[in-house]
């Protein structure tokens, strides 16, 4: 059994640098959840030069919105969602400083570009699984644009979060390498 890798944020290239398509990862530390309306108003905060409520610089984004807690956990499920939705705003983030995305499906080629060239990593989540990735999630507090509800950006604190690296530092693409993989026999 290959063991996974562990990573603490904020998320820096030298601990990302070894990490190839397809390795599993258990992530510590602070996350931003950010979806569609999210993206979209921290878009035109830059635009606008107004000031982000929260730290760009080696950041990981999970494109996610929570459920309701319920009484006795710090979050209720949370799942990621399809990605391709975030890809206009995902080089601009990268190139201010977001280090990796959580999500799940396949990146258009102009955010694979922007992820090499910017050194930023793309990691899926266990779609399907939003109850189990919850009991990674130790905390929850919203820290922007709270009248959107379940899309408002969340602080996550998260411990061994379970992921996929799905593109890599070098150009891998587990979602385009894996099913040659498993046919060959390969982790």
């Amino acid at each position: 059994m290959i063991l996974p890798y562990r990573l603490t944020t904020p998320l820096k290239d030298e601990e990302m640098a070894p990490l190839r398509a397809g390795d599993q990862v258990l992530l510590t530390g602070d996350i931003y959840t950010a979806r569609d309306l999210a993206h979209k108003r921290i878009q035109e905060a830059i635009d606008r030069g107004l000031p982000l409520p929260f730290p760009l610089k080696g950041a990981v984004l999970f494109y996610a919105g929570p459920t309701p807690k319920p009484p006795h956990r710090h979050v209720g499920s949370v799942g990621p969602t399809t990605s391709g939705r975030m890809d206009p705003y995902a080089p601009l983030l990268y190139s201010l400083g977001v280090k990796a995305t959580i999500g799940k499906g396949p990146r258009s080629p102009r955010v694979k570009e922007a992820q090499l060239l910017h050194q930023c990593l793309y990691m899926a989540a266990l779609g399907g699984g939003a109850a189990l990735l919850s009991l990674s999630i130790l905390s929850m507090e919203v820290v922007a644009f709270p009248e959107l509800g379940p899309e408002a950006v969340y602080l996550f604190k998260v411990r061994d979060f379970p992921l996929t690296v799905i593109n890599d530092l070098q150009g891998g693409d587990f979602y385009l390498e894996g099913p040659a993989r498993y046919r060959e026999g390969r982790p």
